[in-house]
């Protein structure tokens, strides 16, 4: 990422170009990680609530005590892959077959993505839960836990959606079960936005909820995921079920909107409505907060 004072220059001119991850309350941390494939937009209507002013401290860190994995996720039944052509291709699916998880994490790309090979969505399911169901109890600091922390996350995508003429049907609570190990156990950045989501969507709508949905969407932000930093910017600013902050959303939008791709517009719309309602000393408060990200690194 960016970090010269060019971000502060073109800030004070209007273009606020993407900068470095900025704490829940305005600290830098950690290099960001890099996001996943997006959901798109969790609606976050206005509802009544606490009136207790937002906590501008650092979040807490996830729960530190150890969680009980998921069962074992069921094996998607497919037919017999065909026998594959290419040579490259035969040498991961043999590493694959052999429990090597960065294998059967790039078949299950390929499959999902219709990568080099045709698209089947219940083959790369079967790839990501072989990776849940053999390293769900490995470190969070292994080589791999990465690998296994996505795999998490594309399970819960899968349940929260469901795979068309298949018997993975949509599991709203299953997604929330895989999001929510991966999340609390992995510290996993996209697993704690698509927490934050299921959170704000949960039926009932309490205060409770959106706390705990607050609560990860901060941590995910903090993480650098750009998409918790949209949405959490786009809260902040417009006051959605929280005390408006209008200078500290709007630098999560700024950074957020050179991250978003193409066909994620409503970063972009949510950035260019809030810079264009900010008042001057919401842009100077928010410039401040870029200044000290940019010294912060450069120490």
């Amino acid at each position: 990422m960016r970090t010269s004072r060019r971000i502060i220059l073109a800030f004070a001119l209007g273009a606020l170009p993407l900068a470095p991850a900025f704490g829940f309350d305005g600290s830098p941390v950690n290099s960001p990680v890099k996001p996943g494939a997006p959901l798109g937009v969790v609606s976050t209507q206005p509802q009544p609530m606490s009136t207790q002013p937002m906590s501008t401290q650092p979040m807490a860190a996830a729960p530190s005590n150890k969680p009980v994995p998921p069962a074992n996720v069921p094996m998607a039944a497919t037919p017999a892959a065909a026998s594959p052509t290419s040579s490259s291709l035969t040498a991961l699916t043999y590493a694959a077959e052999g429990g090597h998880p960065v294998a059967q994490w790039k078949l299950g790309r390929m499959y999902a993505d219709g990568d080099g090979v045709a698209q089947d969505e219940l083959r790369a399911f079967e790839y990501f839960s072989k990776i849940a169901n053999q390293h769900a109890e490995d470190s969070p600091s292994a080589p791999q836990a990465g690998i296994v922390a996505n795999a998490f996350v594309a399970l819960g995508r899968y349940y929260l959606s469901g795979i068309p003429n298949s018997k993975v049907k949509s599991d709203p609570e299953r997604a929330r079960e895989m999001f929510s190990y991966a999340a609390s156990y992995f510290g996993n950045a996209d697993a704690q936005y698509d927490l934050a989501r299921l959170y704000f969507k949960s039926t009932d709508n309490s205060p409770e909820s959106f706390r705990q949905g607050i609560r990860w969407l901060g941590l995910a932000a903090q993480k650098g995921q750009y998409q918790a930093q949209a949405l959490l910017g786009q809260m902040l600013f417009n006051g959605d079920q929280m005390p408006a902050q209008r200078a500290r959303g709007l630098m999560w939008l700024t950074l957020a909107r050179d991250s978003a791709g193409t066909d994620e517009a409503w970063i972009k719309e949510s950035y260019n409505r809030a810079i264009a309602k900010a008042s001057e000393t919401d842009r100077a408060m928010a410039l401040q907060m870029l200044e000290h990200w940019v010294k912060g690194r450069s120490n």
